[in-house]
């Protein structure tokens, strides 16, 4: 078996393996696990989006809530983990987005924040992101994004106060 075979095998175990993962999961605790996504605004005005590496679609950085950590907490983390960004302060409440298939992986209730940023962009989660960019509003990526991003930002921009 050549290398190209192996690793075609093993990445279609790995994604067979995380399925069967996710349903254990669903049936055992059927329940929707809580995330975020971050709105993140540079002092120019621009919003940073990330490029992620498993489906390379941008999105807003963001992610699941950790044991014991609040919300606030959740966006200081996950901001320098996927932009090595540091948070300046939480403008305000976007949404609260739950809908059963708004992420494909899991049913996960997201809150979406706009937020305040400052430092040097970097990726410190390489594993989970492939790019960083910093986007003028009126120039934001074509296309879909991740997930429910689009809407996210859509209302975003709106200045809508969402829940869905």
């Amino acid at each position: 078996m050549n290398v190209f075979a192996f690793l075609t095998v093993a990445s279609r175990s790995t994604r067979n393996l995380w399925r069967y993962g996710q349903t254990v999961l669903g049936l055992i605790f059927r329940h929707p696990i809580p995330g975020t996504s971050i709105i993140p605004i540079l002092p120019d005005g621009r919003i940073v989006l990330i490029r992620r590496r498993d489906n390379g679609r941008w999105a807003l950085p963001g992610g699941i809530v950790d044991w014991g950590e609040d919300i606030p907490s959740t966006v200081h983390r996950e901001l320098m983990e996927e932009t090595g960004l540091d948070l300046v302060k939480i403008r305000r409440l976007v949404g609260v987005y739950s809908a059963a298939d708004r992420d494909p992986r899991i049913h996960s209730i997201c809150v979406v924040v706009e937020a305040e940023v400052q430092g040097k962009m970097e990726i410190q989660d390489t594993l989970e992101v492939m790019e960083i960019q910093a986007f003028p509003l009126n120039s934001l990526p074509p296309g879909q994004m991740s997930h429910d991003h689009t809407r996210q930002l859509q209302d975003y921009l709106q200045g809508l106060t969402t829940l869905a």
